[in-house]
């Protein structure tokens, strides 16, 4: 199993820059942020730097879109980023949230962003594409190569995934519900002709090692609030008895509505409709032999990736358990002497 964090790039970009050498000091393989560009710093330029201040992480959003983002000009950041610093980027990508809400825009349709997608990696690896009548490249990034992972809940973009995705991003860390989403995104790889084994699974969630169980799911009570937005878009585009898992849609009953100038930030006020049930499903929350046991049940189920979340005020201590206990637990033991 990979292991990577997501950041917020909230100033100062040093702040962030820093945490992405400590993961990697640890042993993390992975740096993503989020894309929301008024609600914090532009992720491509902070990208830019932690890519120049560490040596092996592979760097990009969770997750960026194509409405906010044209994607032409999102492949050659991606494409120019490779040039610079040997192909160390991947591409998270979704209908899009905060970064379209925030500006009374709307998410994309989803066939806006399978088009995105196609765009954007085949521009990035150095292929040539069809627009609008034309066809295009960039002539300089031959060398380039791009994965574009696809963050998705509802069953036509589960679908989507599978079909056009390199991987697929679930933003919460539920065993039962990343089981019942991973079967939706094979069964959309099988129908698109492609090998479901190839499709890589990412498990992103908050993440925060220590003993008070109570001040870790206050820390980190926000995320249900955030992944309570997508499950309001599908309840109303689905209604409750579409066959969604119940352990995703039957919490939201007691939302009363969001604020995103408090997006993903600790002790927020628009999620106390989240229950501490809810908390400890989605979250990796405890001790280390805690945080291991359910890692493992999602790496049996197949997921290749956990990336941690690390909103909350434990953020060096997190990311040193991690490296000292967790991850060492989890990765494949090779003997020097058999």
């Amino acid at each position: 199993m990979d292991f990577g964090i997501v950041l917020q790039t909230n100033p100062p970009a040093a702040r962030t820059v820093a945490l992405a050498r400590l993961a990697e000091e640890y042993g993390f393989s992975h740096v993503w942020t989020f894309d929301s560009h008024l609600l914090w710093e532009e992720p491509y330029v902070i990208h830019s730097r932690i890519l120049a201040e560490t040596r092996k992480v592979i760097v990009g959003p969770m997750v960026t879109n194509p409405a906010t983002r044209e994607p032409t000009v999102t492949a050659s950041v991606f494409a120019t980023l490779n040039e610079m610093y040997g192909n160390r980027t991947t591409c998270g990508i979704g209908r899009g949230d905060s970064a379209v809400r925030v500006t009374n825009g709307k998410p994309t349709t989803l066939a806006e962003l399978r088009d995105a997608i196609m765009i954007i990696r085949g521009l990035a690896s150095g292929e040539e594409i069809d627009l609008r009548g034309s066809k295009l490249r960039l002539p300089w990034a031959t060398g380039s190569r791009l994965e574009v992972w696809v963050a998705a809940y509802g069953p036509k973009a589960l679908q989507l995934a599978g079909a056009v995705g390199d991987g697929y991003i679930l933003q919460l860390a539920d065993p039962d519900i990343a089981r019942w989403m991973i079967k939706l995104v094979r069964q959309g790889a099988a129908d698109a002709g492609r090998d479901p084994d190839k499709i890589k699974f990412c498990v992103a969630a908050p993440f925060y090692l220590g003993d008070d169980l109570d001040h870790q799911r206050d820390q980190v009570r926000w995320f249900g609030g955030m992944v309570g937005n997508h499950v309001a878009d599908l309840v109303e585009r689905y209604g409750t008895d579409a066959g969604l898992p119940h352990a995703l849609i039957d919490y939201i009953t007691g939302r009363q509505g969001y604020d995103y100038n408090e997006h993903g930030r600790a002790g927020n006020t628009h999620a106390d409709f989240v229950p501490d049930e809810i908390i400890d499903r989605f979250c990796v929350l405890g001790s280390a032999a805690d945080h291991i046991g359910k890692l493992q049940q999602l790496k049996e189920i197949g997921v290749d990736q956990f990336a941690g979340y690390l909103q909350h005020d434990a953020k060096e201590q997190t990311l040193r358990g991690y490296g000292e206990t967790v991850i060492p637990a989890l990765r494949e033991q090779i003997a020097a002497k058999s």
